[in-house]
């Protein structure tokens, strides 16, 4: 069983103390954990070598454990330690964000609840910091843009077009729009704009560190009633949109397993095949992020439909083969 494991069971055995008017017996927390009575003991003799202030007495000739009252109303806030494991595990997920409004506040936010916890419970809470840690090897530097975010979430707010200078990677240029800012949108690693492009007159998805330039206009919009952001992007395979149609995939048996373990696209079908490979199957959009995707698990993936998409792949295939091949 992994620490994480054990100190979440910790600390639902302290819940279920407090929660207790008369205690509970050892039998009654294994029931409660669903584990056997050692487990039991041998936690409760952790938690009280870490200070936390439990005992055991005897109540209807029975030996119950129970929290000492003090301890029961030196917690100021509504908050479980379970909720403030959640608050860190965020805090750990969004670091990628550091120095932008997102990761500061709810920093802010984290320190200033550790600081009306009992020490026991700051003790608790720094062994489960050992315990789990999320780590992201790549992300992007968005402490640069905290102001870009900032001004697009206050236009959000007060319903306000914004002017934008936007850079476009693939045709290496930039150009001015007026957009009306739906939603900014976290996803993958990057964040996005989904908003009305008055010059291109449809909702479109922008990354925000191609906008350059960011100017709040004294124009107003309204939302259509219409549009929906989740049906939107239900046909992305990723962060960009586009018209659904049929995908078809085979993937080698030895790469099944990591396809399986994972929800790529809400629409996706899997079939085992006797062999061991799987059949892939979901309703997405063609683009290159889906293209991208299917790259990355090289000859395993084998497109079979759409017939576009398969020949894409064999093109793309047979540069990178001219790429690497050794000229003498």
């Amino acid at each position: 069983m992994s620490r994480g494991d054990q100190l979440e069971r910790q600390w639902k055995i302290i819940q279920a103390l407090i929660a207790s008017k008369r205690g509970k017996t050892a039998q009654e927390l294994a029931e409660v954990l669903d584990c056997n009575l050692r487990s039991v003991y041998r936690d409760l003799a952790v938690l009280q070598t870490a200070g936390f202030p439990i005992c055991n007495e005897k109540a209807n000739a029975k030996k119950v454990w129970t929290v000492m009252e003090t301890y029961k109303s030196s917690i100021p806030l509504p908050l479980d330690m379970t909720e403030l494991m959640a608050l860190y595990f965020s805090l750990d997920m969004l670091r990628a964000m550091h120095d932008t409004a997102f990761y500061d506040s709810l920093e802010s936010l984290y320190e200033k609840i550790k600081t009306t916890l009992p020490p026991e419970s700051t003790k608790f809470l720094q062994n489960f910091q050992k315990a789990i840690t999320v780590d992201q090897k790549q992300y992007r530097q968005y402490g640069k843009l905290k102001t870009i975010i900032t001004g697009i979430n206050d236009a959000i707010m007060r319903r306000s077009s914004i002017d934008i200078i936007y850079f476009a990677l693939k045709r290496k240029s930039r150009t001015k729009r007026m957009v009306d800012p739906y939603r900014i949108w976290f996803i993958n690693g990057t964040f996005y704009l989904i908003g009305y492009c008055h010059l291109r007159q449809e909702v479109r998805t922008f990354a925000l560190d191609r906008i350059r330039n960011i100017a709040i206009t004294d124009s107003s919009f309204t939302i259509p009633e219409d549009f929906d952001f989740n049906d939107f992007m239900s046909g992305g395979f990723g962060a960009y949109s586009g018209i659904p149609e049929k995908v078809c995939v085979s993937f080698a048996p030895e790469i099944a397993g990591y396809i399986e373990e994972k929800i790529w696209h809400k629409s996706q079908h899997i079939t085992r095949n006797k062999n061991g490979s799987i059949l892939f199957e979901a309703t997405v959009a063609v683009n290159e992020e889906l293209e991208n995707w299917l790259l990355s698990w090289g000859a395993k993936a084998r497109v079979l439909e759409p017939v576009e998409l398969k020949e894409r792949m064999v093109s793309e295939a047979a540069k990178m083969a001219s790429a690497y091949r050794i000229h003498d």
